[in-house]
């Protein structure tokens, strides 16, 4: 049964605790990163045998299994998978930015060009569940940016194939490349490439331990966008709230996985217990019901604090991967909340509605990391390079500046490349 605080009355560590640490698979990981290094295509095709049952011939995907995707996936869930591309990019393309560039002055030319990352990888999730959503979340605004090549990875089934679903999704995205391979060697082939697996330039996409660990070891080899940790909903919701819409937002993240963490906040201790019981009741007809019940039991609290404003700056300590306002004034509070991956306003916004359909990104920080971390968008697959023009005679009004710095550093060399320009 999920746990009743509240807060004030006991230990803060018990309010903010996010669980057990996950377990250190750094070793395992390295291991793996090298062997794919070093045996390249063959090494991924043994570790499809050993982690994912299935011997593989061929690890890309033909032309001819994505056509035979479309048949296998229900008319209406395309549709879908469509229509919320269509949303996503409606979205994301309001994210666009251009270069610049200014005369500071006569002779003085400044700038700064935007351009995409050439290469991406993106990692979807398999295993337990397969997620098409993730597909259109990292593979449509890499697209909106520009990125020459989307080079997609994702876990076979056991019958060697990829869940037709997500390549539908990838269809319509615009994926340029997808290969079936799961885990921390898919980020390995990725970030050094194989015989068939090009080299990326970054990697996004969330995945298990060992994807988390296998990019941050690749990091600095290639880019990444964040080390994600298990999914996470906070939500504030006061004494008007229907219980039953709450505990269904918290059971929706608690089964994605165990370590899941699924908090409510309210000022009211009726709402706690009428929301303590019914998750009892709905976690009977889960069909994930066993996943759930651990992450509601381990990771899961009802925290009950004086007031909305004190539950938002529970919320914003906690700096949540997704954050529920279930109120009937949600904009009032909007501009308290500090820290949050992704923001749900309203009693008729589940967090659902992000995960696959209204439009901003699904890819969000974790862990506490929407204190410094955004949501995943088209600035992750651009990089800007700035540029400079001088004149002679705009760099006979600033050499001295540079001479003069340059010799405060001891870098004389520097100071010499000013001043040799300005010699008779």
């Amino acid at each position: 049964m999920i746990k009743i605080l509240r807060y004030g009355e006991v230990d803060n560590k018990e309010i903010f605790s996010r669980g057990a640490e996950p377990t250190d698979v750094s070793k395992t990981v390295k291991d793996i990163i090298d062997d794919v290094k070093e045996n390249k295509d063959t090494a991924l095709r043994a570790y499809a045998l050993k982690f994912d049952g299935v011997t593989l011939k061929d690890l890309e995907v033909t032309k001819d299994e994505i056509a035979e995707a479309y048949t296998l996936v229900d008319e209406n869930l395309i549709r879908t998978i469509e229509n919320a591309e269509k949303n996503i990019r409606l979205f994301h393309e309001k994210q666009k930015r251009e270069g610049f560039k200014f005369e500071k002055r006569s002779g003085v030319i400044l700038g700064q060009k935007v351009s995409a990352i050439e290469k991406v990888g993106i990692y979807v999730p398999g295993g337990t569940a397969s997620y098409p959503s993730t597909v259109l979340m990292d593979a449509v605004p890499a697209k909106i940016a520009g990125c020459s090549q989307t080079i997609m990875i994702t876990p076979p089934m056991k019958n060697g194939k990829i869940n037709p679903a997500i390549l539908v999704a990838a269809k319509t995205a615009g994926v340029d490349r997808i290969f079936k391979i799961s885990g921390a060697q898919g980020i390995a082939a990725l970030a050094y490439g194989t015989e068939s697996v090009p080299k990326v330039d970054k990697i996004v996409g969330p995945g298990n331990i060992f994807v988390a660990e296998a990019k941050r070891q690749v990091f600095g080899i290639v880019a990444i966008d964040v080390i994600a940790g298990p999914s996470e909903i906070l939500i504030v919701a006061d004494e008007t709230c229907n219980a039953k819409y709450v505990a269904c937002d918290l059971l929706s993240q608690a089964e994605h996985d165990k370590r899941a963490s699924a908090v409510l906040v309210t000022n009211s201790m009726e709402l706690a217990k009428k929301v303590q019981l019914e998750i009892e009741e709905q976690l009977k007809i889960l069909s994930r019901r066993e996943i759930a019940t651990v992450s509601i039991e381990e990771n899961g609290k009802i925290i009950v604090a004086d007031d909305i404003k004190q539950a938002i700056e529970i919320s914003n300590a906690v700096a949540p991967e997704h954050l529920e306002l279930c109120m009937d004034n949600p904009f009032d509070y909007l501009d308290d909340v500090k820290h949050a991956g992704s923001v749900f306003l309203g009693k008729n916004c589940p967090e659902a509605l992000g995960d696959y359909y209204a439009g901003p990104n699904h890819t969000l920080p974790t862990n506490g990391t929407a204190r410094f971390s955004s949501p995943l968008s088209v600035d992750d697959f651009i990089k800007k390079t700035q540029f400079i023009y001088y004149t002679e005679d705009a760099l006979k009004k600033d050499y001295l500046e540079v001479d003069r710095f340059a010799k405060a550093e001891g870098l004389t060399a520097h100071a010499k490349s000013a001043t040799v320009r300005m010699e008779k």
